[in-house]
């Protein structure tokens, strides 16, 4: 019999958008969807991983845990949180001891544009090992563990922007292994940490085809504030972006 994933946390009952419903479940359809807007864009072809290049580097970390029928952890800390794209059969509130959430990648797709880039989510490790993350965890059952982190997979590392790794998180109902997208500073889009007026700044009036970036932070700090996280930096960078006028929307990659 199939156990209630929100059991540990009703209140997140409708919350969460449905897999089936998300435009970010990076199925066959949404990857050629995609592929065709880069096109019509004028990107080359190797705008983004190949399918190839993007089921290697899954396979290289997740493989084996796939393979043996595992469940598999998956720690959600931004849109994960409101719209995590693969179908899972627990969710609980999780710790992710010294990392912080923090605004350091600059992006020409979805939510900026060539000319005015947006700025991207990540994970970066915190000056003070006490500090904690507190976002959600995931669990996917083992039995569809294959295709969902392919789902997954395919949306977060397009662009290889995230370094994936497997690490500790604590719930209250015990401590478990989960797959975590932490900052890649090698990458080319990494801007590192701006100050946070010009962060604000960028966020107030960045827009693209998958929406402002201002309603990207919104999202956040909506669904941080119902699960009860205290996060300073959320809070003090949203207070600065609302300072500023809305962005009007614009064109770019979903």
């Amino acid at each position: 019999m199939d156990t209630d994933a929100f059991v540990h946390l009703p209140a997140l009952r409708g919350r969460l958008e449905p897999a089936e419903r998300s435009k970010l479940r990076a199925t066959a359809d949404v990857m050629a969807a995609w592929d065709e807007r880069a096109r019509r864009l004028g990107l080359a072809p190797g705008w983004r991983l190949s399918d190839q290049q993007l089921e290697d580097t899954r396979r290289a970390l997740l493989g084996p845990q796939c393979e043996r029928g595992l469940d598999l952890w998956v720690y959600g800390y931004g849109s994960l949180m409101w719209d995590p794209g693969f179908h899972f059969a627990e969710v609980r509130l999780a710790d992710l001891h010294g990392y912080q959430r923090r605004f350091s990648y600059k992006t020409h797709i979805a939510r900026g544009t060539r000319e005015q880039p947006a700025l991207m989510l990540t994970l970066e490790r915190a000056p003070d090992e006490h500090c904690c993350c507190r976002g959600l965890v995931f669990r996917i059952a083992g039995a569809a563990a294959e295709v969902e982190s392919g789902m997954l997979w395919r949306r977060e590392m397009l662009r290889g922007g995230y370094r994936p790794v497997l690490l500790p998180v604590s719930t209250p109902q015990g401590e478990v292994t989960a797959l975590v997208m932490t900052a890649n500073p090698a990458h080319a889009d990494y801007a590192g940490e701006l100050p946070l007026d010009e962060t604000a700044a960028i966020i107030a009036t960045a827009a693209g085809v998958a929406g402002t970036n201002r309603d990207y932070l919104e999202q956040l700090a909506l669904q941080i504030d119902r699960l009860g996280i205290d996060d300073p930096y959320i809070a003090r960078l949203l207070q600065q972006v609302r300072g500023f006028r809305a962005a009007a929307p614009a064109k770019g990659l979903p």
